[in-house]
């Protein structure tokens, strides 16, 4: 597995991150508490480094299964949580004396003495962003927290939090069809030496081919079924972008996946997506991406095609879409 420095933090990681969340949260039902670790473990055997969870997923549910598969290898891989989605009242909550609560929530779910990577998961409007970064600072100089990073932040929120405490990782949602980072945080993320982690690089699954218009989703499990974006016409509608990505890893002898994920390797160095993973199966497609190169050509045959195509449906529900700044 190649690996990637996320900007100027220090932190090196796999090329291909794993999202951990799906196996117990989000997009269908939790899968056996047996079946998570064999999924995790399997990921770090074949040369993962970077597991992606919070306290949200479940909640609290997804951190305890990253815990115990990851305890036997702890020192090998960076974990990455994350606080402010939830709390005792309801609603986000990151107040300098709740991050500290929830850090040693985590540690312990985690069952590690340090987070590597702690991500704000929503802007709290409540909460200037200084007292947050300065509370992520007092966590790290506790040697609880190593790194700090941000979630679905705007680029003046990213540029206020950082100087206070360097942002490590922005981890916003970034895809061949969810494009809203390039405008404004990309570009402050390489201007301040920041990683960024795009979060459903597969499109929340519809990338990877095996959605289709008729594809259904329990609204009691599955996220998706709320999101503008997975309603039967606008999946009927967006199905082109799909096909584009089909005919392109026909011509290379690829999968569909392993087209998506290469096109956000090659955007910027500092990009690592961090995939949903809840099959075994999906492990080595996914890790195949980050051997794949793909030329100026390619990247500008993509770029050729997907102007013709005009992506319908918001990304996300109008609640969710509510708590992010981009």
């Amino acid at each position: 597995m190649k690996k990637r420095k996320l900007g100027n933090s220090g932190l090196e990681v796999s090329a291909i991150g794993m999202g951990c969340m799906n196996l117990s949260f989000g997009t269908g039902k939790a899968v056996d508490i047996s079946e998570g670790v064999e999924v995790i473990r399997a990921g770090y055997e074949q040369g993962i480094t970077f597991f992606d969870t919070a306290e949200a997923y479940g909640p609290f549910t997804n951190e305890e299964l990253v815990g115990h598969a990851l305890e036997p290898f702890r020192k090998e891989v960076i974990l990455a949580t994350k606080f402010g989605m939830i709390s005792e009242d309801g609603g986000l909550n990151s107040r300098p004396e709740h991050i500290k609560k929830v850090a040693d929530a985590s540690l312990k779910r985690l069952r590690t003495d340090y987070i590597d990577l702690f991500y704000q998961h929503r802007v709290d409007p409540n909460v200037p962003i200084e007292d947050v970064a300065g509370a992520v600072k007092e966590l790290i100089d506790a040697g609880k927290v190593r790194h700090f990073g941000l979630s679905e932040a705007g680029a003046d929120t990213i540029r206020r939090a950082h100087a206070v405490q360097p942002v490590a990782a922005v981890q916003n949602q970034y895809s061949i069809w969810t494009r809203e980072p390039e405008a404004e945080v990309l570009p402050v993320c390489e201007e301040l030496g920041i990683g960024f982690v795009p979060w459903g690089p597969l499109g929340t699954g519809f990338l990877t081919g095996a959605i289709t218009p008729d594809t259904e989703f329990d609204s009691a499990t599955d996220l998706r079924a709320t999101f503008p974006r997975f309603t039967r016409e606008a999946m009927k509608a967006n199905m082109p972008l799909v096909e584009m990505l089909n005919d392109i890893a026909r011509g290379k002898g690829v999968s569909t996946v392993q087209i998506a994920l290469a096109w956000l390797l090659a955007q910027k160095p500092f990009i690592v997506p961090i995939p949903g993973m809840d099959k075994l199966e999906y492990i080595e497609d996914n890790i195949k991406s980050a051997s794949l190169e793909l030329t100026p050509t390619d990247l500008q045959e993509i770029e050729r095609r997907l102007a013709v195509i005009a992506i319908q449906g918001d990304r996300l529900s109008k609640e969710l879409l509510s708590l992010s700044e981009e």
